[in-house]
């Protein structure tokens, strides 16, 4: 056992078994993530770094970093081993249909089955259990009726207080139509539908649709450096889950930098 446990230790000490260690890490525990726009904003700030929790929802098919390249070219799968699935309300990490070889992060607001449409930059969420389990749950939101069935309004922005909305983007036919209305949709088995928590400046499934579930890499785990555009460092945002990041504090200091920057942004990223 102990020339076992030799052989371990001076196979981990070398340049091979480092490199395998390395990659092991990336490509089944955690990986490295940049935020690198601010559809995420108030909850996620361009410039926080950030590990990604792989395991999270499964086992992803591993890529070779920055190449983008699977570990079986000859395959186009995208999952190795299902695994648990994203709930409403989770923050995710996932390779959009329409680009594979990116990475986006954005927040889960409706599983298969699920019925939702946009309406005056307002989501309404039709919850694939019914109408008699949707008045028990959301009895102290605002509910409309249409087409015979209950729609819960914004049902996500109480218990994470980072989505909002840009006052300044109207429907006045300079921006997309999607930010402003969407018509019913279901959400097809095994997909789930993304939204940016700041939902005037993100592209997500209001333009291209729902995420498979095989595209889905994993959730952020915790921030383990954050820098502003002024190459500051956030200290105080390291070492922070996006859990923690959602508190008023958090929350506080990240809409004074939106609103700094949105002065100046007005594109959908």
């Amino acid at each position: 056992m102990k020339k076992l446990i030799s052989k371990a230790y001076k196979f981990s000490n070398s340049w091979t078994g480092t490199i395998i260690i390395v990659l092991l890490i990336i490509f089944f525990v955690a990986q490295a993530f940049r935020i690198p726009s601010g559809s995420m904003k108030d909850s996620l700030l361009v410039g926080d770094h950030l590990f990604a929790k792989k395991f999270a929802y499964g086992i992803s098919m591993p890529h070779i970093p920055f190449l983008e390249v699977s570990i079986m070219p000859w395959s186009d799968e995208l999952r190795l081993m299902d695994g648990d699935r994203p709930k409403r309300g989770d923050i995710v990490i996932f390779r959009p249909p329409h680009n594979i070889k990116q990475h986006y992060v954005k927040r889960c607001v409706a599983l298969p089955d699920d019925e939702l449409f946009v309406l005056d930059k307002n989501l309404y969420l039709h919850y694939s259990e019914g109408d008699d389990w949707i008045q028990k749950e959301f009895s102290d939101y605002e509910l409309l009726t249409f087409a015979g069935k209950l729609w819960v309004k914004n049902p996500y922005m109480k218990k994470h207080a980072g989505i909002h909305h840009d006052e300044k983007i109207i429907n006045n036919g300079r921006y997309p139509q999607p930010l402003f209305n969407v018509a019913p949709i279901k959400v097809q088995s095994d997909h789930y539908f993304m939204m940016g928590d700041n939902r005037d400046h993100s592209n997500d499934s209001r333009f291209w649709g729902s995420v498979p579930y095989d595209n889905i890499e994993g959730t952020p785990w915790f921030v383990y450096f954050s820098i502003d555009e002024n190459w500051e460092i956030r200290w105080d945002r390291v070492g922070k889950t996006p859990e923690d990041l959602e508190l008023p504090a958090h929350l506080d200091l990240a809409r004074e930098i939106r609103i700094q920057e949105d002065k100046a942004d007005h594109g959908i990223y």
